[in-house]
């Protein structure tokens, strides 16, 4: 059957898989240049995600969407297990956001290209500058129940355990006073764990569950460790137990 599944990989799978990303990288790019970022920024990639995971007959759990008010931004910050963790967000989240995602990204063909089309940010860490640069463009961004999304921790895991989280999510959402929604991502490390070279899709089910929004009850360092680490807790706590506990992350 693991022979049959890469073979399905190799010979259907990942052509489609590679148009797929090319042609929604264009209708990105195009659509956000002619018509709203909102729109074509968030649902050519959201079609494109779900994609991914049917055309790799992974399934998927969702949970907790009903916990999010429509009207409200928030700032979701989601554990890092795997590449699958972009699918799952985009594809199933169910809602309008960006990413905070490294200036690095920038650089890829066409998906660089499509990511600055729809308004994501890009984080420039080169100085004080460019960093204030980076928090009004997501000041800019976080209106009209538009949400950012952002992985804490900065790197993928090499063993599924949490590593560290930054803290520069949380003080964003401190400054303006946002809603923090932590998230759980389960399974994406199974699929694809993170090791050099080329590695083929595992088959395994794939989780993504939404917390109760923490609600901001103050403001300033204090406020913002408690949010990073209840947010943590959260997080860890819904992880399955050989994946719980931290570990440090020499990429961090």
């Amino acid at each position: 059957m693991k022979l049959l599944y890469r073979l399905y990989q190799l010979i259907i799978a990942a052509p489609l898989l590679i148009v797929a990303t090319a042609l929604t990288a264009i209708v990105t790019i195009i659509g956000c240049t002619i018509g709203k970022a909102r729109t074509w920024g968030y649902y050519p990639a959201m079609v494109w995600s779900r994609l991914m995971c049917w055309l790799m007959l992974l399934p998927v759990k969702m949970e907790g969407r009903e916990l999010l008010d429509r009207k409200q931004s928030y700032v979701f910050v989601a554990n890092h297990q795997g590449p699958y963790d972009i699918f799952l967000v985009y594809g199933f989240l169910g809602r309008s956001f960006r990413w905070m995602m490294k200036k690095s990204l920038r650089q890829l063909p066409l998906i660089g290209k499509a990511s600055e089309s729809a308004g994501h940010i890009f984080v420039d860490k080169s100085g004080p500058k460019a960093i204030h640069k980076t928090y009004e463009q997501a000041r800019t961004v976080l209106r009209h129940g538009v949400s950012l999304v952002v992985f804490p921790e900065g790197a993928r895991t090499f063993t599924g355990h949490m590593a560290t989280f930054r803290r520069g999510a949380f003080q964003l959402a401190d400054e303006l006073r946002l809603p923090v929604v932590p998230v759980t991502i389960d399974g994406s490390f199974d699929v694809l764990p993170r090791q050099r070279g080329f590695n083929f899709v595992t088959w395994h089910r794939l989780r993504l569950v939404i917390h109760a929004p923490i609600m901001p009850e103050g403001q300033g360092p204090e406020e913002v460790k408690r949010v990073l680490e209840q947010s943590y807790d959260i997080i860890m706590r819904d992880l399955p137990p050989h994946y719980q506990g931290f570990e440090a992350n020499p990429d961090q």
